[in-house]
């Protein structure tokens, strides 16, 4: 008996640690808590925000080291528009990006070069509708912000903003003043992502319940082309996934993230910092011991309706160049990286496409013969009109270009813009959201709504690219 009554304490004891010890775990590991400022007064979201009609769409542009040659050269290309103002620091970018409007046979531009607050002045003229920014990151939202105080739409490069202040200041300004903020995010209007997107809001994959996208770009050859070395430096001085955009987009828009969905919570790791440390010691004999950024940065969200994103970031180590784009849905699967292919049940796949369909099987990618079948007749109907112009006029195989056309279509049309301020939010907030995580033993963090309720409101994404 003596035996038996030892045992049962025992088991009593060691029931009520591993209780205790479940107790313990689920409130240690309850998510880092991110507060979600209220609406200030008087302000309404700018979901499906639309603007009056332009003729013509007046643009300024800030930025003229990189990308933003090229952005003004395709706007040359674009009906319905006239560069209106070139800025830059430096006088001789600004003289370089008035030859592609010569010769186009169009006036030149104002121009604003030689101070660092010249592009405030483009940002005060009256005869502006939107301002493009392409400049360095540290200064895309004050820029945005203050372009939208001054009555203008704004389109700024990835990414948009840095830090969870940017983004609100950027969303409260856009609500308050009804200004469109579009993020420059390129990668959304690449033909595979966006035909594969189509073929996802036809119900081809099923219900899409985990999305992937990275941007994995080895830099070691590029980090000496930006001015001052400013990427690499931002690097150095900040951790978590500083550059998610590419990889976000288009896995945001297979799962209707704040179109009946939303990112509730990330769980963010990194490895050690190696080559950034030896590529700065390399250049400049530099040691430097504080390097935040590791090589390798990954994250996994999870939905408000219990789906999944893996997302991941590396610019330092020898990889192929991917942005991991991948669909997993209940009935079919799309992978981009390292080669572009589809894994469908045989039901859905239609007999035209593949008159022999029900020999198709789940444990495969379909052949290429039925790949481009199925990618021309899920072709995105943006596509259809704009792939051969895109792929002359180029820019990233040519999606910069449909990405600016389509920004222009939308407000010479007076239509919601295919991204909006909430896109740009939820797509950079990685940058401190992972940060926050990495710090906290790869704690989970929640993801603020950037909506503020609002995803709710509109069911799926499809009504975006509608027009």
């Amino acid at each position: 008996m003596r035996k038996i009554i030892t045992i049962l304490i025992v088991t009593a004891t060691l029931f009520g640690i591993q209780n205790g010890y479940a107790q313990k775990t689920k409130s240690d590991f309850s998510p880092i808590r991110i507060e979600t400022p209220e609406r200030p007064a008087g302000q309404k979201d700018v979901l499906q925000l639309t603007t009056p009609k332009m003729e013509t769409v007046r643009v300024g542009f800030i930025g003229l080291g990189m990308r933003g040659p090229g952005a003004v050269e395709r706007f040359t290309h674009i009906p319905g528009t006239q560069v209106v103002a070139l800025c830059d620091i430096y006088p001789e970018r600004v003289e370089k990006a008035q030859k592609y409007l010569v010769k186009a046979g169009l006036p030149k531009a104002a121009e604003y070069s030689g101070s660092e607050d010249a592009w405030k002045k483009l940002c005060e003229r009256t005869d502006i509708d939107l301002v493009y920014i392409v400049t360095d990151w540290k200064n895309h939202a004050e820029m945005g912000v203050y372009a939208m105080e001054q009555g203008k739409h704004v389109a700024i490069e990835v990414p948009a903003a840095m830090t969870l202040d940017e983004i609100w200041k950027l969303i409260n300004t856009s609500e308050r003043t009804r200004k469109h903020c579009m993020q420059l995010e390129n990668c959304v209007y690449d033909f595979f992502e966006l035909t594969t997107l189509n073929m996802a809001h036809q119900g081809v994959f099923g219900e899409i319940l985990h999305a992937e996208g990275a941007y994995i770009h080895n830099l070691e050859d590029f980090w000496g082309h930006y001015w001052n070395n400013w990427r690499m430096d931002y690097n150095r001085k900040f951790r978590g996934d500083v550059y998610a955009t590419h990889g976000m987009g288009p896995a945001c828009q297979l799962l209707d993230i704040h179109r009946g969905d939303r990112m509730k919570t990330l769980v963010s790791m990194d490895t050690k910092a190696v080559n950034g440390p030896a590529y700065i010691k390399n250049k400049t004999g530099e040691e430097v011991k504080d390097f935040q950024n590791g090589d390798q940065t990954t994250t996994m969200i999870r939905t408000e309706k219990g789906k999944t994103m893996l997302i991941q970031h590396n610019v330092m180590t020898p990889r192929p160049y991917s942005r991991m784009y991948q669909a997993v849905g209940t009935d079919g699967f799309a992978d981009k990286y390292p080669m572009e292919m589809y894994c469908l049940r045989p039901t859905q796949v239609d007999s035209d496409i593949a008159p022999d369909h029900e020999k198709l099987n789940a444990h495969g990618p379909v052949t290429e013969e039925v790949k481009k079948a199925l990618m021309e007749k899920y072709k995105h109907p943006i596509h259809r009109e704009l792939e051969e112009t895109a792929k002359k006029v180029g820019g990233h195989g040519g999606m910069d270009y449909i990405m600016d056309y389509r920004l222009i279509y939308c407000l010479r049309n007076g239509l919601p813009l295919d991204m909006d301020v909430y896109d740009l939010a939820e797509w950079c907030c990685m940058a401190e959201l992972s940060r926050i995580s990495i710090e906290n033993g790869s704690a989970p963090v929640e993801v603020p709504d950037f909506t503020r309720g609002g995803w709710e409101r509109i069911k799926g994404y499809r009504h975006a690219f509608a027009n």
